[in-house]
């Protein structure tokens, strides 16, 4: 992890996919001791959602984004696409996008842009893009 940051990755969904999806890939990725932003981790009782949302956006390396056919249909998430988009640049990588439930064709409805970044599918199961994650980052089986 780079000395800016505080974080491996933010983890970018919309809530219907939580449970069956981004709940059990957080957990796994801290367990393989990546660090992650997710608001089940990161968020308590009180906090202003804008002002800890930004913070985890600008102290993470990377931002896995789960999208979906939900996610684009939600405001929050878009507002922290846009976040990460505005941290990318032709010399740096942030948006790391997994497809769920969603192929290139969908993505493109909603941006032409995201489509043509290289994403993971969430059939390869979260093991699947743990692995890829981990061996991206460089970090060890803790």
């Amino acid at each position: 992890m780079t000395t800016n940051t505080d974080y491996h990755v933010f983890v970018s969904h919309a809530s219907e996919d939580k449970d069956d999806f981004v709940r059990p890939l957080a957990h796994a990725l801290r367990g393989r001791g990546v660090s992650v932003w997710y608001d089940e981790f990161s968020l308590s009782w009180g906090d202003s959602l804008r002002n800890k949302i930004d913070e985890g956006l600008t102290k993470s390396q990377y931002g896995i984004v789960v999208l979906s056919h939900k996610f684009f249909e939600k405001n929050w998430p878009l507002k922290e696409l846009d976040g990460l988009i505005s941290r990318e640049d032709t010399n740096t990588k942030v948006i790391l996008p997994i497809w769920h439930g969603v192929d290139s064709s969908d993505i493109a409805k909603y941006s032409p842009i995201l489509a043509s970044k290289l994403a993971v599918s969430s059939s390869i199961g979260i093991s699947g893009i743990v692995n890829k994650f981990v061996e991206l980052i460089g970090v060890q089986n803790i």
